[in-house]
């Protein structure tokens, strides 16, 4: 029997759902690929940009990647919408990062999570663009690791 991942579907409490985001923000943003992946079910599927990424043991491997190649990583995820009742969730997000030639990057993006009666995640679709930015144009921030609770949203910093 998998873990228990509060909140779990059906999503009907705003507050809920809202936590669900963050509590996945935050674990993105430790860059932990072991921490993230205990968020998704073992037979998780994903479409990540143009990777099909399947199970844990992938997921992990391809967070690993992600992360030796964008380095200072900062993500902020927001809510876009549920339906009451359902288990599935929609997010937009923003991250920052540097490549390892010093080049800064804003990518945005837009994800379908679904989840299953445990509240792991079964799917994840995500759709990214990448902005070259300059050091100048960060809006991101905070030390490494969790955003700061009092830091502004997304819809706040205009993005």
């Amino acid at each position: 029997m998998e873990e228990r991942k509060l909140p779990v579907p059906p999503f009907n409490n705003i507050e809920d759902v809202i936590k669900k985001v963050r509590l996945a923000e935050d674990a993105w943003n430790s860059k932990n690929p072991e921490t993230v992946s205990l968020a998704y079910s073992l037979d998780t599927k994903w479409r990540n940009r143009n990777e099909f990424i399947n199970g844990r043991t992938e997921v992990i491997s391809f967070l690993k990647k992600k992360w030796e190649k964008e380095l200072e990583y900062r993500l902020i995820k927001e809510l876009w919408t549920f339906q009451a009742g359902s288990n599935r969730i929609a997010v937009r997000f923003a991250y920052e990062w540097k490549d390892i030639n010093g080049n800064w990057f804003r990518s945005y993006g837009n994800e379908n999570w679904e989840f299953n009666e445990f509240g792991l995640m079964v799917q994840r679709h995500a759709s990214i663009n990448d902005l070259s930015i300059n050091d100048s144009d960060r809006l991101f921030h905070w030390p490494n690791g969790k955003r700061p609770d009092n830091h502004p949203s997304l819809s706040e910093l205009g993005l």
